[in-house]
């Protein structure tokens, strides 16, 4: 079985005349971290959102292990698959959002448990214990019967981040993680989310934190207007990337 779990090719997206996706490729290999950087509008956020079927590609094709998301192949022709069938694909990622997106009116282990729950069919039971350890794993122990309104910023993106790995997905996409996080609070999420990267979680990160990429990431892309203009090992791409564009974007976040 091939290693690449997650492969797009040639993946295209437009809304309206705005070319967002511009025929990007990437291989992303089990187990590993890659970060996705680039400056704002260059399709970070859209490239993760169509690998978790919230946007139809309009050309190209992404794959999880070997599994054509989206369509299904008729001899030569493609065709759109059923609702169920999307919401069945999406199951095979995790998704962190920049705004947490937690239910308001659910306790933190309450956001956890409902997608097992409703989605996966676990019992009860079963996912609330598995819920307390992953409140446990994000260090969150003493916060189960808390409402998101009762959390900080950083505390609801563990919660998410939490929610996300109760799904038990095969990868999780993070869209810029802690962007709407005050300073103070991004040290704790970066830290969970390295800690799930030590334990094998495959991961796509959209990020701006260069030094969480240099650190945690095995490969870096660059994007720029849609494009992915250079990707490869992170300490190439981060200290003597090929793209001018590139050095210039990474010298200007690190100032």
């Amino acid at each position: 079985m091939s290693d690449i779990l997650v492969k797009a090719i040639d993946v295209s997206k437009h809304f309206g005349p705005f070319k967002a996706l511009d025929e990007v490729s990437l291989d992303v290999r089990r187990g590993e971290v890659c970060c996705i950087i680039g400056p704002s509008g260059s399709g970070k956020s859209t490239f993760l959102r169509c690998i978790n079927l919230l946007e139809r590609i309009d050309s190209g094709s992404i794959w999880i292990e070997g599994e054509l998301l989206g369509y299904r192949r008729d001899g030569n022709s493609l065709h759109e698959i059923s609702d169920r069938e999307i919401a069945r694909q999406r199951r095979r990622t995790g998704m962190v959002f920049q705004r947490f997106n937690l239910f308001p009116h659910m306790t933190a282990l309450q956001n956890i448990i409902e997608g097992p729950v409703q989605v996966l069919g676990e019992p009860v039971k079963e996912a609330r214990e598995r819920g307390r350890d992953l409140l446990a794993r994000v260090g969150l122990s003493d916060k189960m019967e808390s409402y998101p309104s009762e959390l900080s910023g950083g505390q609801q993106q563990r919660v998410a981040i939490a929610r996300a790995m109760g799904m038990r997905p095969d990868i999780i996409l993070f869209d810029e993680p802690t962007s709407a996080l005050d300073p103070e609070l991004v040290s704790e999420v970066l830290d969970v989310m390295k800690d799930l990267a030590e334990t094998g979680m495959t991961m796509i990160v959209v990020t701006h934190e260069l030094g969480f990429a240099r650190n945690v990431a095995d490969t870096v892309a660059f994007m720029e207007t849609g494009r992915i203009e250079e990707v490869g090992p992170a300490a190439k791409v981060l200290t003597q990337p090929d793209s001018l564009r590139a050095s210039e974007f990474i010298k200007a976040v690190q100032k």
